[in-house]
C-alpha cells in the first residue's frame, strides 16, 4: 500500500502586537520561503496577526479582511494556509462583553476556504471567555487527501475532543499563543494528544516578547507514538516536514481505539452530574 505524503511549514513567528498589516507582510514572507521549499500548507499561530489580545476593540473583524487577504495569497502562492483572527459577532444575544469568536481558518491552494473552526474552551484564567464565547463544532478538511483537523491552544487540556476528532483525523493541527512559563505542559500535553490518538500532532506556536509575555516558541512536529521529529526552541524561524500518512497501519498493528468503551465513558459523564 502506498502511503500519502505531505510537505508542510510550520511558522513560527515574533507577532508584531495588534499590528495586522506588519504581520502580513511578514506572513507573505514566510509564505514566499515555503514556496521555495515545495510546500503543499503553511501554518501560522493563534491569533496570527494580532498576538493574543483582549483588546478586541482593535482586533476583532467585521468584514473579514483577514481572510480575504489570506484567501488572495493562497491563490496568488497556490499554497494552503492556516491563520487565526478574531471575529466580531456582533451582540448575537450573547451581551456587550461577550460577541467575539477566536477562529482559525484554512484556505486551500485556489483560495477557498477548507476549514472555520471556532476555538471550544476560550482561556478563563487570562480573561478570554469574558472577550470571546466559545464555538461549538469540530472541523474536518483534506490536505493532499489526508484529514485533518484543527484544536486552538487551550483547547490542548481537553481531551476528549482530540478523541472525537482523531475518528477521522490522522493530522491535528493546533495553533497556540502559549506563554513560556508554561512550555513544559505544552510539549507533554502535545505528546500525549498524539500518542492517545494515534495521530500527527503539529503545534504552532509564537516566540518572542509579545504583549508583555514572553513565548518560547517550541513549534514542533509529534508522531503518533509521541516521537518529537522535530521542534524550533525560541527563535523565529519556520519548521519544514514531510509527512507520511501511516496513521492507518499505525493503528491495525496497535489497535488501541478498538477497546475504547464510548458509551461506557459517557455513562461515566453522566452519572457523575
Amino acid at each position: 500500500m502506498t502511503n500519502t505524503k505531505i510537505k508542510i511549514a510550520l511558522a513560527q513567528t515574533r507577532i508584531v502586537w495588534e499590528d495586522k498589516k506588519q504581520n502580513y507582510i511578514i506572513a507573505e514572507q514566510r509564505i514566499r520561503e515555503a514556496v521555495k521549499q515545495n510546500v503543499t500548507a503553511i501554518f501560522f499561530p493563534e491569533m496570527s496577526f494580532t498576538g493574543f489580545s483582549m483588546n478586541t476593540d482593535a482586533t476583532k473583524e467585521s468584514g473579514n479582511e483577514t481572510v480575504l487577504y489570506m484567501k488572495d495569497l493562497a491563490l496568488r502562492y497556490c499554497m494552503h494556509i492556516g491563520f487565526g483572527w478574531v471575529k466580531d459577532c456582533g451582540n448575537g444575544g450573547y451581551g456587550a462583553a461577550n460577541r467575539c469568536e477566536n477562529h482559525y481558518t484554512v484556505t486551500d491552494d485556489k483560495g477557498d476556504i477548507i476549514s472555520d473552526y471556532v476555538k471550544l474552551h476560550p482561556f478563563s484564567y487570562s480573561g478570554e471567555d469574558l472577550k470571546f464565547r466559545g464555538g461549538d463544532a469540530l472541523t474536518h478538511y483534506l490536505l493532499g487527501g489526508i484529514p485533518c483537523s484543527t484544536f486552538i491552544c487551550y483547547d490542548l487540556r481537553f481531551p476528549e475532543v482530540f478523541q472525537a476528532a482523531s475518528h477521522k483525523a490522522h493530522i491535528i493541527v493546533v495553533p497556540a499563543n502559549w506563554p513560556a512559563r508554561r512550555s513544559l505542559h505544552w510539549t507533554t500535553l502535545l505528546q500525549a494528544r498524539a500518542v492517545e490518538n494515534q495521530v500527527y500532532i503539529l503545534g504552532i506556536n509564537c516566540a518572542g516578547d509579545i504583549g508583555g509575555q514572553h513565548y518560547s516558541g517550541d513549534s514542533c512536529v509529534i508522531t503518533p507514538d509521541g516521537s518529537v521529529l522535530t521542534t524550533l526552541h525560541e527563535q523565529e524561524g519556520s519548521l519544514y516536514i514531510e509527512l507520511t500518512d501511516d496513521v492507518a497501519m499505525i493503528r491495525e498493528q496497535f489497535p488501541v481505539k478498538h477497546d475504547r468503551r464510548e458509551i461506557f465513558y459517557s455513562k461515566l459523564f453522566h452519572d457523575n452530574h
